[in-house]
């Protein structure tokens, strides 16, 4: 008789790549600069929080970096090609998921915010690297998006509406770049348990889980995995895309 089947991981090499991810100091972010580096890696964290330890890995470097301020942006890429020399890798994951409320009862200035942070903040960057990008044999970019953004979440019109905006970014640049060696995709999570939730009332996150067909949150390791291929050479004939992980929650 055969012995039973795994199920395995793939395994991927990034030796000699260079990625920054936005937004990793903590949750899916840090998640997806570990599993970079441990396939060999050197990674530049851009975030706004400079306390997060990677002393136990020395390929993640980390930068200080407001992606809503230009003048930041354009000084993180500067001290990232300096220490590596060039990027192949852009992982776009910083965002605001703010509060939750009806639309009509939104804050103007924190509506403006959410806005700022997840899309304004993921075009800042992307007009800094895309240069640096074309220049490197193979390059990738992978924006996290959101499963809000396809089909709106009641209560998050901010965020939604932020997260439709990068999602159509991401198909823009993947025509723009299409016959180039840049690949631009995009995943849209469901609900993925990090901090981010803690923004948001624990009933609108019991709704996000009650809605999902495997009634359970993501894992920042399983946006991780996904996010790896689209940055390998496994993913070749892929862009200007959006890769669900919704746990079977999307629609469409």
């Amino acid at each position: 008789m055969n012995a039973p089947f795994e199920l395995r991981r793939a395994s991927y090499d990034f030796t000699g790549a260079v990625a920054v991810v936005t937004g990793g100091a903590r949750g899916i972010g840090a998640e997806i600069a570990r599993r970079l580096a441990d396939c060999g890696a050197s990674v530049a964290v851009w975030d706004r929080d400079t306390d997060a330890s990677f002393a136990d890995n020395p390929r993640i470097a980390c930068f200080a970096v407001d992606i809503v301020d230009i003048a930041s942006v354009e000084r993180a890429a500067q001290a990232t090609l300096e220490r590596f020399g060039g990027v192949n890798v852009l992982v776009n994951n910083a965002g605001y998921a703010g509060p939750t409320m009806p639309l009509d009862e939104y804050d103007p200035a924190e509506w403006s915010r959410i806005v700022d942070v997840n899309l304004k903040g993921t075009f800042n960057v992307c007009r800094q690297l895309v240069p640096t990008l074309r220049r490197a044999r193979d390059a990738r970019i992978v924006n996290i998006a959101s499963l809000a953004g396809k089909e709106g979440t009641p209560n998050a019109s901010a965020y939604s509406a932020a997260k439709a905006g990068v999602l159509a970014l991401t198909k823009s640049l993947g025509k723009e770049l299409a016959q180039g060696n840049v690949l631009v995709n995009a995943i849209a999570p469901a609900a993925v348990r990090t901090s981010l939730l803690e923004q948001m009332s624990p009933a609108h996150v019991q709704t996000m889980i009650d809605k999902s067909p495997m009634k359970r949150l993501g894992e920042p390791d399983e946006v991780a995995e996904l996010t790896l291929w689209l940055c390998s050479s496994s993913c070749t004939f892929s862009t200007g895309a959006v890769f669900d992980l919704s746990g079977g929650r999307a629609t469409y």
